[in-house]
């Protein structure tokens, strides 16, 4: 019998961040906004970056994978792959939010392709071994043997779905792949204390996903970073947004810097709730009366954009599909049933959606054209205006420490 002798391609081992950037130049995103540098161009173009930010990003961070109200049944499932890692989202029979890694412990086969609704099992097409909505290992067909169905030498419980750590917070589904981020109320403490001037509690309870026009999916040829980046300001309003620009001024707009560094935005001191003819869609109770006009946008680091406001509040979160390429996914929220999908303002809901994508499919332009920029070899990272991009610098910032 003849000997085949396999060499392993040193060209494609796992390489250190030393070998895939210049430390120096991500150092440099640490200065003061005034002398400091942006990311090197390596971390928007690099297929060997993008697979060391997975696992120090995507991985060890809070990251967003979905939002509850895309499976809201029991029994509800939907596969999500994080750069690779397959995963599962289940909505178990007592309405729980689970997310699992989507892989057999059997043979390692992929559980589920597309979304479902499942009645009592993940079943796995392979050889039929069965797991419950919680995640235990419940079936094992002829594991003894034809038509034996048990075996004293095997233990089920150590076979169960393998548990992905994982929060539901104002209906958006966080994960920590790793199981090392700080506890979820620690991580998100910060922004609720700024919020609580808004909303409490009690509030975020009263959101309800509009079904009708409450959702809406953009793809963009770009890294998941610069949606990011040009979230954060409000300086490209001029340019980018004119229309918007007009009703709510850039000089309206106010920088947000949430420390400890885990978020960052802006936000504006002249919004107008969206009228149609004499109606309106219903406020939160508890918001500051001194506050009425005030309108909030944050990225919640590292995937996520939200936008508070007095009548409702949307979740913009990001799917990093390649180095240049993104999915972009939008769902809108209102307060209470009436207002998210009553009859009587479906057609105010239609024009506030239509609204809100003109917006992001304008922000396409911009992010788009960073990423053809950064073709360019004498780039180095970008400067930053230390008045008008102090939230961006910091989304950097966090980027740079997080990998180093």
């Amino acid at each position: 019998m003849a000997m085949v002798i396999f060499f392993v391609d040193q060209n494609h081992k796992n390489k250190s961040l030393s070998e895939i950037l210049d430390i120096k130049k991500l150092m440099n995103v640490d200065r003061p906004i005034e002398n400091a540098n942006g990311l090197p161009n390596e971390c928007y173009t690099s297929e060997e970056y993008l697979e060391y930010e997975k696992n120090k990003i995507f991985c060890d961070k809070w990251t967003v994978i979905g939002v509850g109200s895309s499976i809201p049944n029991a029994g509800d499932t939907k596969p999500y792959n994080l750069l690779g890692i397959p995963l599962i989202i289940v909505r178990d029979k007592e309405l729980k939010i689970r997310v699992f890694h989507n892989v057999c412990s059997h043979r390692g086969f992929k559980l589920i392709d597309k979304p479902c609704t499942l009645k009592n099992v993940i079943r796995c097409p392979y050889h039929s071994w069965s797991y419950d909505l919680k995640g235990n290992l419940v079936a094992t067909p002829h594991i003894g043997g034809l038509n034996v169905h048990s075996s004293d030498q095997f233990e089920k419980n150590w076979s169960n779905l393998k548990k992905v750590r994982s929060k539901i917070w104002m209906d958006i589904i966080f994960v920590n792949i790793n199981s090392n981020e700080i506890e979820f109320e620690e991580y998100i403490k910060p922004l609720e204390q700024r919020w609580s001037k808004f909303i409490n509690h009690e509030d975020q309870k009263l959101l309800v996903h509009s079904k009708d026009y409450g959702s809406f999916d953009l793809e963009v040829k770009c890294n998941w970073k610069f949606a990011i980046e040009n979230y954060c300001e409000s300086y490209h309003l001029p340019t980018i947004h004119p229309e918007l620009n007009k009703v709510s001024n850039i000089n309206d707009h106010y920088h947000i810097q949430g420390l400890p560094n885990r978020f960052a935005g802006q936000g504006s001191e002249k919004y107008e709730q969206p009228v149609k003819g004499n109606n309106k869609f219903d406020t939160f109770k508890n918001w500051e009366k001194n506050s009425l006009k005030n309108s909030e946008y944050i990225a919640l680091f590292p995937n996520v954009m939200i936008g508070l406001h007095l009548d409702l509040f949307y979740v913009f979160w990001l799917e990093p599909l390649a180095t240049d390429k993104t999915k972009e996914h939008m769902h809108i929220y209102y307060i209470g049933e009436q207002s998210a999908n009553g009859d009587k303002l479906k057609e105010l809901r239609k024009e506030n959606a239509r609204f809100w994508k003109d917006v992001m499919l304008e922000d396409i332009k911009a992010i788009e054209g960073m990423q053809a920029g950064r073709g360019s070899p004498v780039y180095n990272g970008g400067n930053f205006s230390p008045v008008m991009d102090t939230p961006t610098h910091q989304f950097h910032k966090w980027v740079a420490n997080s990998l180093i």
